[in-house]
C-alpha cells in the first residue's frame, strides 16, 4: 500500500486550528464562569438593597431604642448583617439601615412619621373645655370632627352669621383631652441645645454647602443674629443662633434645621426646612415651604395673661397671607389663666397642607388641608375676642394627599415620610 505524504504546512494549519478551538473553548468556559459570578454578585447586591429596605421596615413595626444600634437577626449566614440606628433630625424621626453581604454595603436613611387612615380622615380634634365650638361666616369643616360634649353651633360676629348648609361635613364624635404626641417628640424639643460641638461651617467663605445624611452633621453657629441670604444649604446641616435667624427669599434651603429663640421667614421664601424656636416664628407673605417642612415652637415659660412682660407673653407662630406650608405646624406651651391671645395664627389665604397642632389658642382665618388639633380657637374681630369661634376658616381633610406621613401620636402606625441621601 502506497502511503500518502502530508505536507508540513497542513500539519501546522491543523495544529493552529486546534489551538484556536482550544482558546475559544477556554474563553467560552471562562465567560460562563464570569456570567455566573456576575449573576451571583448581582443577586448579592439586590439582596443587600432589599435587606436595607427590610431594616427600615423593621423599625416601622418594632420598638428600637433611640440613639442605639440594633442588629437584626437574619437567621442566615454570618456574612450577612443588618444594623439599624434610630434618631431625630429636628422633629423628624430618622432611621438608618446598614446592610452588608460580604463586601457589599448599602446604607439607607429615611424620615419616619405617622400614617393617617385612608378612610374617615380626621379633620378636627378640639379639646373638651366645657364650651361649644362656634362657626361664623364662610367656615367649612369637612371630615371626622371630635368635638366637646357641648357640640357645635352657628354664631354671629359683627352682623356676619354662619353661611354653610351643615355645621360639620362629616362624622361627629366626642372629644376629651388633646391627643399626645410620642414622648420622643417632646423629649427632642426639650433637649434642643443652642451649643454645638460639631463640624462648623464658615458661611462668610462658603455660600454653597451640601452634606449627606450618611455623614456627620455640619453646623452654622452664632451668638448673634444669622442672616441667610444668597446662600444654598442642602442636607445634614443645622443653623443655630442664640438670638434670631432671618431667612431671605434669595436663600435656598433643603432639609436643613434652623434652631433659635426667634425665626423670621421673609416674604416669598421657597424651600424645604424645619424651623424650631422657643419664642416666635414669623412666616411672611407668599412663601412656599414644601413637604416635609415644619414650624415648631415650644416655649420655656408659661404664657401669661394681660399686663405681663415676660419674654413669652407675645410667643406665637404666625403664617402670613398667601403662604403655603406643606408639613407640620406645632405650637406647644404651658398656659396660666386669662390667656386670650392666639398662639398660632393662620392668616387669610394662607394654607397648611398637613397638620396644625396647638395646645393653646389657635386663630384660623386661612385653610388647613388636613387635620387640626387644638385646645381652643380664638377669633379676633371688630376689636373683640371671641372664644372658641372660627371665622372664615376652613379645615378640609380630603384635600390632604393620601401618601401624606406626618405627626406621630402614641397609637400611630408609622410610614416612610421621605428617603434621604
Amino acid at each position: 500500500m502506497k502511503l500518502k505524504k502530508i505536507k508540513a504546512g497542513a500539519l501546522q494549519s491543523t495544529l493552529f486550528i486546534s489551538v484556536v478551538i482550544a482558546i475559544l473553548l477556554s474563553a467560552f468556559i471562562l465567560l460562563i464562569q464570569l456570567h455566573k459570578r456576575f449573576d451571583i454578585q448581582t443577586e448579592f447586591i439586590q439582596e443587600t438593597v432589599e435587606n436595607a429596605n427590610d431594616g427600615v421596615n423593621y423599625a416601622l413595626f418594632n420598638n428600637v431604642a433611640l440613639k442605639d444600634s440594633v442588629l437584626v437577626n437574619l437567621n442566615d449566614e454570618d456574612y450577612k448583617s443588618i444594623k439599624i440606628y434610630r434618631d431625630y433630625w429636628g422633629v423628624f424621626e430618622t432611621v438608618t439601615s446598614v446592610s452588608k453581604i460580604k463586601t457589599n454595603r448599602i446604607e439607607k436613611v429615611a424620615f419616619i412619621g405617622g400614617i393617617q387612615p385612608k378612610d374617615n380622615r380626621l379633620a378636627l380634634y378640639l379639646e373638651d373645655q366645657n364650651k361649644p365650638l362656634v362657626l361664623v361666616g364662610h367656615t367649612k369643616i369637612a371630615g371626622v370632627a371630635y368635638l366637646p360634649q357641648q357640640g357645635v353651633k352657628p354664631g354671629n360676629i359683627a352682623g356676619h352669621s354662619y353661611y354653610g348648609t351643615d355645621l360639620i361635613y362629616g362624622q361627629k364624635r366626642t372629644s376629651n383631652l388633646l391627643p399626645k404626641l410620642v414622648s420622643d417628640f417632646y423629649n427632642t424639643l426639650t433637649s434642643l441645645n443652642l451649643e454645638s460641638n460639631n463640624e462648623f461651617i464658615d458661611i462668610s467663605r462658603n455660600r454653597n454647602v451640601s452634606n449627606s445624611f450618611l455623614k456627620p452633621v455640619k453646623t452654622i453657629f452664632s451668638n448673634n443674629d444669622i442672616y441667610l441670604s444668597l446662600i444654598k444649604l442642602t442636607g445634614h446641616i443645622q443653623v443655630i443662633s442664640k438670638t434670631k435667624i432671618i431667612v431671605e427669599a434669595s436663600s435656598q434651603l433643603k432639609d436643613v434645621v434652623l434652631i433659635a429663640p426667634e425665626i423670621e421667614i421673609k416674604n416669598k421664601v421657597n424651600g424645604i426646612f424645619q424651623s424650631l424656636a422657643t419664642n416666635k416664628i414669623t412666616v411672611g407673605e407668599n412663601c412656599t415651604l414644601n413637604y416635609p417642612s415644619a414650624l415648631i415652637l415650644k416655649t420655656k415659660k408659661p404664657i401669661q395673661g394681660p399686663g405681663t412682660e415676660n419674654e413669652n407673653s407675645l410667643s406665637e407662630i404666625r403664617i402670613g397671607e398667601g403662604s403655603i406650608i406643606k408639613g407640620l405646624v406645632v405650637y406647644h406651651g404651658d398656659a396660666t389663666k386669662n390667656n386670650h391671645k392666639a398662639q398660632l395664627i393662620i392668616e387669610e389665604n394662607a394654607f397648611v397642607q398637613g397638620e396644625a397642632y396647638c395646645n393653646l389658642n389657635l386663630e384660623l382665618k386661612g385653610t388647613v388641608q388636613g387635620s387640626v388639633f387644638a385646645s381652643n380657637f380664638i377669633a379676633n374681630q371688630s376689636g373683640s375676642i371671641y372664644q372658641n369661634h372660627i371665622y372664615n376658616g376652613n379645615i378640609i381633610s380630603d384635600d390632604l394627599p393620601i401618601q401624606y406621613v406626618g405627626l406621630t401620636f402614641e397609637d400611630s402606625k408609622k410610614g416612610v415620610m421621605k428617603w434621604l441621601y
